[in-house]
């Protein structure tokens, strides 16, 4: 009886739903058909909500279920689903910022109705109410972006805290609470944003390089290009975080940084795919105590066990380099000055097959001073790891590769030029 029940269930969906196709482009067709199956007994809601869906709207729902976890088809109402396309497509109508983007954004950024694992709480209404008169005035994008993250912690009531129940809470816990760790600050701040049609997504690493935690940030998109912001703003493209993600390995998952992505992309959020790869192979007292606090909850380790599901990508790269960025353009001391270090394997340094990615470690005398990686074989010949170091001083430089079974140590001596190249022969 189950088994005829469902065959009916599949049959009304398609059915029903080829009917409606000539409003939605062809490339959706196939991901839908299979989106209703795996819908299950929830498929007539998720044809409610496709069905129903105004004309204008279509598309953004098709791409919304075509993509959807599997979690939430088999859950998520056709309420639940048009209430939140209704007041996305609301903002994309009112604010001349998000009228402009282009749909591939607009569905990515703007219209999801979640980020990451956090409960599937209806929160568009709710914040576009909100969130809209803090932008009313605003003509640019920047202005609307400041004035949403300003008085954001004012408006929502919630700090950081990692008291906090949940890991990733939805606004609506949080808000309960007054109280989330990062991720969830990060899901305030993109749901606000979405809200007034910025599109935003979250970013962030499962573990710095230096060992000394995690963290999730927002991203906003502005100018054409990607730049992150915190719950707690310095500004665009500025936070404390920014040295500790400008020393990101680019060789290594865990130390990658992430940003989501809803539609499904080649690789998983860090979420779903570096950090449950190492929650599988280490014992939670095996773990750096940053990270273990964050997993130390029974439920929150088996949430992320449950499998990846939430798509990224690696933005790693972009980090490195406006790090880089900002350290050309600061100031040096009258005692500083620019070193630059490069790692060769062989005694040819015109090749970029010479090149060596290592890990640079600099001491004076037993002290750690700085660190970073040096180019690969792939960066452009006049890329440099740039570290900032004291004139008339002597360093140990400590290069290692596990890979390559590199583990070697230097003496150098800076002098007085303000900036300075270190090309060490292993």
């Amino acid at each position: 009886m189950k088994k005829l029940f469902f065959l009916l269930i599949t049959f009304y969906a398609f059915t029903a739903c080829q009917s409606k196709y000539k409003d939605i482009p062809d490339t959706y067709h196939t991901l839908l058909d299979t989106a209703l199956i795996k819908a299950g007994s929830n498929t007539p809601q998720i044809l409610k909500a496709l069905t129903e869906a105004p004309k204008n709207q279509k598309e953004g729902m098709a791409f919304l279920i075509s993509y959807m976890p599997t979690r939430d088809l088999t859950t998520l109402s056709a309420s639940f689903l048009l209430e939140n396309a209704t007041y996305a497509y609301k903002a994309r109508e009112k604010y001349p910022w998000c009228k402009a983007l282009p749909d591939t954004i607009f569905f990515n950024e703007v219209l999801p109705y979640t980020n990451v694992a956090e409960t599937r709480d209806p929160w568009r209404k709710d914040f576009y109410e909100r969130f809209s008169k803090y932008v009313e005035d605003k003509k640019s994008l920047k202005a609307a972006i400041f004035a949403i993250a300003n008085p954001i912690k004012d408006e929502v009531k919630v700090e950081y805290n990692v008291k906090r129940s949940k890991m990733d809470s939805s606004p609506k816990e949080a808000m309960a609470e007054n109280m989330a760790t990062c991720t969830g600050l990060s899901i305030i701040l993109t749901d606000a944003f979405r809200s007034v049609g910025i599109p935003s997504r979250l970013a962030g690493t499962p573990m710095w390089t230096n060992m000394k935690g995690n963290h999730t940030w927002s991203e906003v998109y502005i100018d054409n290009e990607w730049k992150f912001i915190e719950y707690y703003p310095e500004g665009l493209n500025k936070s404390w975080f920014l040295a500790d993600a400008g020393k990101a390995d680019i060789n290594n998952p865990l130390h990658w940084i992430y940003a989501v992505s809803y539609k499904p992309t080649d690789q998983y959020y860090y979420a779903g795919r570096a950090v449950k790869h190492l929650i599988n192979k280490m014992d939670l007292n095996d773990m750096p105590p940053q990270m273990r606090r964050h997993y130390e909850n029974p439920k929150e380790r088996d949430s992320i066990k449950e499998g990846p599901y939430i798509y990224g990508v690696n933005v790693t790269q972009r980090y490195i380099d406006l790090y880089e960025k900002s350290l050309e353009n600061k100031k040096l001391e009258e005692d500083e000055l620019m070193a630059k270090f490069i790692i060769f394997k062989d005694q040819d340094m015109t090749k970029s097959d010479s090149r060596l990615d290592c890990r640079v470690d600099i001491f004076m005398e037993d002290k750690k001073i700085d660190f970073g990686y040096a180019p690969s074989t792939t960066d452009d010949m006049n890329k440099f790891l740039k570290l900032k170091l004291k004139k008339h001083t002597d360093y140990t430089v400590k290069v290692s590769n596990t890979k390559n079974n590199v583990d070697h140590s230097f003496s150098i001596s800076t002098g007085d030029a303000p900036s300075q190249e270190f090309k060490l022969i292993l």
